[in-house]
């Protein structure tokens, strides 16, 4: 069996784009991405939460973002702007895709049809049947990380997990 037949391990990152501490969060995200390549897979997970307005609408927009191609760079610059995106709303969504080259009229369109609304709402869903209770929140290798009481440590677990989960599958492979 080669390296290339053993799944790579995933990092589900439940996250809300209006969330302050998802922005926070947002460091560790890129700091594992980089450690890590595409020998771990970070997959954003949405978790939006009642209390935040936009939270919902954002996390469509996100995957519309990634319909096309872009959605971790849109999440990324929609986190950047967590307080802007309190304020402005919808508005600020369809600036950000279009400062990234996205369509926003098909981003606008799709807030509109509702076409990612099954994605949004399962994802959440999950989150809610493994526990999720609040963003971040991290799960790797069957093991589920809260950083919404406190981030501290937490890159550190993952990557200890993460690098423990990569030695197994070369392992295997």
């Amino acid at each position: 069996m080669s390296d290339t037949d053993v799944p790579r391990p995933v990092l589900d990152v439940w996250c809300e784009l209006q969330c302050p501490d998802c922005r926070t969060a947002l460091a560790d995200v890129r700091a594992l991405r980089a450690r890590f390549g595409d020998d771990l897979e970070v997959r954003l997970r949405h978790f939006p939460l009642e209390r935040h307005r936009h939270a919902y609408a954002a996390a469509q927009a996100a995957e519309e973002a990634a319909a096309q191609g872009r959605g971790w760079a849109f999440a990324e610059a929609v986190l950047e702007r967590t307080g802007e995106l309190a304020a402005r709303g919808e508005e600020l969504l369809a600036e950000v895709a279009a400062e990234l080259g996205l369509d926003a009229e098909e981003l606008d369109t799709a807030l509109i049809d509702g076409r990612h609304t099954l994605a949004v709402d399962a994802d959440q869903a999950e989150g809610r049947a493994i526990g999720v209770t609040g963003t971040p929140t991290y799960v790797i290798g069957g093991e589920r990380l809260d950083g919404g009481r406190s981030q501290e440590g937490l890159r550190a677990r993952i990557e200890e997990i993460a690098g423990r989960l990569l030695a197994d599958r070369a392992a295997r492979g």
